[in-house]
Formats: C-alpha cells, structure tokens, sequence
C-alpha cells in the first residue's frame, strides 16, 4: 500500500513539471508575427490564461498549445524575465531573421534574458 502511495504521489508531482509552451501568431493587414513562449516558472494558469492570451487591437491571433516550442526560431530570448514580476520565460521568434537587430538588444536589456542562435 505504501509503495502504491508513493507512485501516485510522483504521478501527481510529475504532471507538475510538464513542458508549457504557446505558439501565438498574430495577423493584421501590414503584421504577420509568429512566437513562442516557453514558460520556466510562471504558474501555469496564468501562463495559459494571461501570457498566452494576447488582447491586441485590430490583429487576429491564433494561439496554439504544445509541450515545448517548435523548431525553425531564428533567434531565442532565452530565461527572459516579464516586467516587474519575478517570472521567466523563453521567448522564441520566427519569422524574419533580421528582426534580431531590435529583438537582441530588448532581449539582453530588457528582459535580462541571454540572446541564443539556434
């Protein structure tokens, strides 16, 4: 009976640790941008109801759950903290590669999160 307790509470615990992503393309008449979050440790509620659930004016967004963020980035905002909270994701771009010019430099500064080319 005990051992039987001790799988159910590392059955429990594990669904905890799963992979949370979010791939969230936005679309307007001059705006095609595809992203994706990778959360690290932002409760995972919030992430699924606030982080992925952008409110932006005038675009169509289309949000994508997935264990982890696809491959083909250009560029990764890699342990990027959100503003004045204590928590941090990894934010993927896709798209166009020469969007790194501004996308690095608000990554490093901003976000204090580490600019990776995968």
């Amino acid at each position: 009976m005990r051992l039987m307790g001790l799988s159910l509470l590392l059955a429990l615990c594990s669904s905890e640790v799963f992979a949370q992503a979010c791939v969230v393309h936005t679309t307007s008449a001059r705006l095609d941008v595809k992203v994706c979050q990778q959360n690290r440790n932002i409760p995972e509620k919030l992430f699924a109801d606030g982080f992925c659930q952008p409110n932006l004016a005038g675009q169509t967004v289309d949000v994508q759950y997935v264990e982890q963020c696809p491959t083909g980035a250009f560029g990764v905002c890699s342990n990027a903290q959100v503003a004045n909270m204590p928590y941090r994701q990894d934010i993927h771009y896709y798209g166009v590669a020469t969007d790194a010019a501004y996308l690095k430099p608000f990554c490093e500064a901003q976000s204090q999160g580490s600019w990776l080319t995968p």
